[in-house]
Parts: structure tokens; sequence; C-alpha cells
């Protein structure tokens, strides 16, 4: 179990850098467009306190995969549940969503559509590399039954 929460907290870390990074270039692209002219001390401070700690859990959760004992569908539900909730509550708390109903089902369909495609797009590129694999191991151990 250690060993699987040091994994967790590695990769958790090394991701942090990238909240403040992810931060300027969605403020540089709302501020080319108009969106936001300045910003406050506190509006500031939030969004990278907030993006460094979802960049955090982002990274980290990828640790769930390592754990052989839990079942892949588990670990994919508690991922994409992990994910939503740390995406809202940025979202939310940063203002960048309006905290009423439409907006958050809205942005609820965004995020299933935007996890099952990136799924989609994993899997298919595992089922072929699994395929690439198992026929490099069938031509090089042809007399036996792979």
């Amino acid at each position: 179990m250690k060993k699987y929460i040091l994994d967790f907290l590695r990769r958790g870390v090394m991701a942090c850098g990238l909240g403040p990074v992810v931060l300027a270039v969605l403020y540089l692209i709302l501020h080319r467009n108009g969106a936001v002219e300045t910003l406050s001390v506190e509006q500031f401070c939030t969004g990278v306190v907030s993006l460094t700690v979802l960049a955090f859990i982002a990274g980290s959760l990828n640790a769930l995969y390592q754990i052989e004992r839990l079942p892949l569908m588990l670990a994919v539900l508690i991922h994409g549940s992990v994910l939503y909730a740390g995406y809202l509550v940025t979202y939310l708390i940063n203002d960048w969503l309006e905290w009423s109903l439409i907006p958050v089902l809205v942005f609820t369909g965004i995020f299933i559509v935007g996890y099952l495609v990136i799924w989609a797009i994993i899997c298919a590129v595992i089922r072929k590399r699994t395929a690439r694999l198992n026929k490099l191991l069938r031509t090089s151990h042809p007399e036996e039954d792979i």
C-alpha cells in the first residue's frame, strides 16, 4: 500500500508544475479574446492554487491503474468521477462557469463526451499495439501456439 501512496504523491507532484502554466495560457487566450482585461490579486491567487491542486489530482489519479487488485472499470469510474468533481469545482471557484443548472449540465455533457472520446482513443491505441506485439510473437516463435 505504501508503494501506491508514494506513486500517487510522486505523480501528483510531477504534474503540479503544469497547473500554473495551463492557467497562464488560459488567461492569455481570454485576454486576446477580450474576455479578461485585468485580474485582481485574489483572482490570480485563486487561479494558481486551484489549477495547481487540479494538476496534482489529475496527475496522481493515474496511479489508480497501477493497483492490480482494483478492477479496471472501477478504476475508470473513480478516475472519471474525481476528475469531474475536480474540474467542476475549479471552474466554479474561478468563476469560469456560472453557478446555475444549465451551465453545469452543459459542462457535464461536454466532460462525459470528452472523457469517453479520450478513453476510446486510448483503447484503440492499446489494441493496435497489442495486436502488433502478438503478431511479432507469432512470427518470432511460429512453432509455438501463443
